[in-house]
């Protein structure tokens, strides 16, 4: 294998190309080996929006290339940018707070069929497999914004606490505070939409 090739190329040395040279195609590289980590983790922050996830994922590269020169390496190169994709999504949040609580519902019942249960043909596992992913989406829609990254970047990105306290610029005891709630929120609210299987047992 070349010493040249990109696969060869550290995160690190990249990096640096961008930083000491202004090497657009080091940049590049960047972006082609972290934008599916970033477009998920956005995806789960935005509630499954795609359309929007990919636009701030276009958002944090574009911060990512004009912030590179204050990246200190203090923490990893992708966990850098989940803390940019995270400021992203929360800036957007804040000011489109009625349309992304508003319209994802229609998003996820409309744009994507094989997400919902179909109770008349769908087999046993898939259709409870289907109904389970919709139903957590919608637990998910009840946290607040903290609680909703916290999750995300701990259970999704497979963050530590620590991590995810850099990522999210917040305290490591606060980011074990939302988490911890964030997990009574979503067990409170899957046990109230699961399907009683047990018969009238209240």
């Amino acid at each position: 294998m070349a010493a040249g090739t990109p696969a060869a190329v550290t995160d690190a040395t990249l990096i640096a190309r961008c930083v000491v040279a202004d090497d657009r195609h080091a940049f590049a590289e960047l972006v082609r080996r972290h934008q599916s980590a970033v477009r998920a983790c956005l995806r789960k922050l935005t509630g499954g929006n795609h359309a929007l996830a990919d636009d701030l994922a276009q958002d944090t590269f574009v911060l990512a290339w004009r912030n590179l020169k204050a990246f200190r390496q203090e923490a990893r190169f992708s966990t850098w940018l989940y803390r940019i994709a995270t400021n992203c999504w929360l800036a957007h949040a804040r000011k489109r707070h009625e349309e992304l609580l508003g319209d994802r519902d229609a998003l996820v019942a409309d744009d994507d069929p094989e997400r919902q249960p179909d109770h008349a043909d769908a087999g046993g596992d898939h259709a409870r497999s289907a109904t389970l992913r919709l139903d957590l989406d919608r637990a998910m829609r009840v946290l607040s914004e903290p609680e909703r990254a916290a999750i995300v970047q701990c259970y999704d990105n497979d963050l530590s606490h620590e991590e995810a306290a850099y990522v999210l610029g917040m305290p490591v005891g606060t980011v074990k505070t939302h988490i911890l709630r964030a997990k009574q929120k979503l067990r409170a609210a899957m046990a109230a939409w699961a399907p009683d299987e047990r018969g009238s047992d209240a």
